[in-house]
């Protein structure tokens, strides 16, 4: 690929998903100094893997592959993985630390953005990259090009956060 082509996608996938690719590197990096490296080493890496692209999946499809392998790289590479007592999504239980806060409290999207993000940090990288993408919309199919797994097996991790999250913000109360 000419390097004015390599240039041309690099730019409009920084326009199109610079936001989301800041939001993947605070899932996968809570310290602040990492997490601008991360940011800077996913720039770095898109920049090059234009190089190879040759149209075969969507630019969408390509930036999400690209800066989770990078992210996923970045995390094995810091050897957090041990240190984290990362969980699959399977294994996470949710404490409820606010047992005694009214219904208002519990909807506060400050905090519930709060615990979905703490909740993220602990999973596998994995589950972590599937959960992720969801968070920025990107549809089952597309996440399982991204990460290798079915469209089903990306919609029943889905339906299992998306059960996990509706216990703990129901409480004791009726989830429906």
């Amino acid at each position: 690929m000419a390097e004015g082509d390599q240039d041309r996608l690099f730019a409009e996938a920084i326009d199109r998903f610079g936001g989301a690719l800041a939001r993947l590197a605070r899932g996968y990096e809570a310290d602040t100094e990492l997490r601008r490296d991360l940011e800077q080493e996913l720039q770095v890496a898109l920049w090059q893997s234009f190089a190879t692209f040759d149209g075969r999946c969507s630019l969408s499809t390509w930036v999400w592959r690209v800066a989770h392998n990078r992210a996923t790289s970045h995390m094995l590479a810091n050897k957090r993985h041990a240190q984290r007592g990362w969980s699959s999504i399977e294994d996470v239980e949710i404490a409820d630390a606010d047992a005694d806060a009214t219904p208002f409290a519990r909807a506060d999207s400050e905090h519930a953005m709060a615990l979905i993000l703490g909740i993220i940090d602990r999973l596998d990288p994995p589950d972590r990259q599937i959960l992720l993408l969801y968070l920025e919309g990107v549809a089952a199919a597309e996440i399982g090009a991204v990460t290798g797994v079915s469209p089903d097996g990306v919609a029943t991790k889905i339906h299992r956060f998306k059960s996990m999250l509706t216990r703990r913000f129901a409480g004791s109360g009726d989830a429906r």
